[in-house]
């Protein structure tokens, strides 16, 4: 889950506190898109204004016009992954992210999701991390894109990844999820059976956990 803070966090550690609420305002209009006030921004997140001015400040000097496209999307988190392919599943992530559909990440973006990654409540985390999985968005997780997900995690992680990992370690990570969640064995997963599993599964959480590092 940190990566996803990736260059954006770096840069704001940087930030001078003492800087007052007129000098961020006014550096928020002189971008392309202007984000949601910060009074807004703070009631729909978990975020406090200090920190949600700090979060913008580094996603602005990464993003100066205000929006990430997916090439830049790529391109900055595959920074994180240099013995790795990690294109495929940041495409993946970069759909999750934007929630609009627009083809770009907003600040608001980024915030609410990092909000619910960071700071969510369990069932807010797994509900987020059920939508990543459900690629073509029709509410069900079926084998074929758990497998996708997986396969470009196992991917990104590349060839130096130490215990070396197995050709068919994708498959058999996706088989035993779907042994445990499919609980109807219909071939697909809904939400309720994920949480479901995610929640009596201390096993299935700690995988969970584990792929949260990427993300």
């Amino acid at each position: 889950m940190g990566l996803v803070m990736g260059t954006f966090s770096m840069q704001s550690k940087q930030v001078d506190y003492r800087k007052d609420k007129v000098d961020d305002d006014l550096e928020m209009t002189m971008v392309c898109h202007r984000p949601e006030g910060l009074d807004q921004l703070e009631a729909q997140t978990n975020f406090n204004k200090r920190e949600l001015q700090v979060l913008y400040r580094g996603f602005k000097n990464e993003c100066p016009s205000g929006v990430v496209n997916e090439d830049t999307f790529k391109q900055i988190y595959s920074q994180f992954f240099p013995h790795g392919d990690a294109s495929t599943y940041a495409h993946y992530l970069f759909n999750a992210f934007d929630s609009g559909h627009s083809g770009s990440i907003k600040f608001e973006d980024f915030v609410t999701a990092l909000s619910i990654l960071l700071r969510g409540s369990t069932r807010e985390k797994l509900q987020w991390t059920f939508n990543l999985y459900d690629i073509n968005r029709d509410g069900y997780i079926n084998k074929e894109e758990m497998t996708d997900i997986v396969r470009a995690i196992y991917d990104m992680m590349g060839k130096y990844t130490y215990p070396a990992l197995k050709t068919d370690a994708p498959k058999q990570h996706v088989d035993a999820f779907f042994q445990k969640m499919d609980k109807n064995r219909d071939g697909v997963v809904t939400l309720d059976e994920f949480l479901l599993s995610c929640q009596e599964d201390e096993n299935i959480m700690r995988s969970l956990q584990l792929f949260e590092n990427v993300i």
